[in-house]
């Protein structure tokens, strides 16, 4: 993927990072950059509460989405870091993340994060991310 697009979706997810307001209990504040094979972006961010019904904001993104009817996907974004600190760090999607994007993201999908403290960018399938799944083949 085009290097320039790659950079405009860590941007856009860091944007949505620092626009979190909703993880006041991990103090963890993640965001993401869905890119649809049309073009579109839809942004999230992690939304925690007291409860067990937190939601990840990969998973925000991807139910924007769909909700929209927008079904394919080429790639995402995904950037983190605690509230406290100044560069995001590399962050990966927890497993119930990767799950929810290997029942809708296709094999050429791409996640992305980047790290700013050793200026490094991490690019991943969802084979890379999620080895051996579960899959509706049965």
């Amino acid at each position: 993927m085009d290097n320039n697009i790659i950079n405009k979706l860590l941007e856009t997810a860091k944007e949505s990072a620092n626009s979190n307001f909703c993880c006041k209990y991990s103090k963890f504040t993640v965001g993401t950059a869905l890119l649809t094979k049309d073009g579109k972006v839809y942004k999230g961010f992690n939304i925690e509460n007291d409860g067990i019904q937190s939601i990840c904001g990969e998973r925000v993104a991807f139910v924007k989405a769909l909700s929209e009817q927008n079904k394919e996907f080429k790639a995402i974004a995904v950037v983190g870091k605690p509230l406290s600190a100044t560069k995001f760090i590399k962050t990966t999607p927890c497993g119930y993340c990767r799950q929810f994007m290997n029942e809708y993201a296709s094999d050429d999908f791409k996640i992305y994060t980047y790290d700013e403290e050793q200026e490094k960018l991490y690019e991943y399938t969802i084979d890379d991310l999620l080895p051996e799944d579960f899959k509706d083949e049965y």
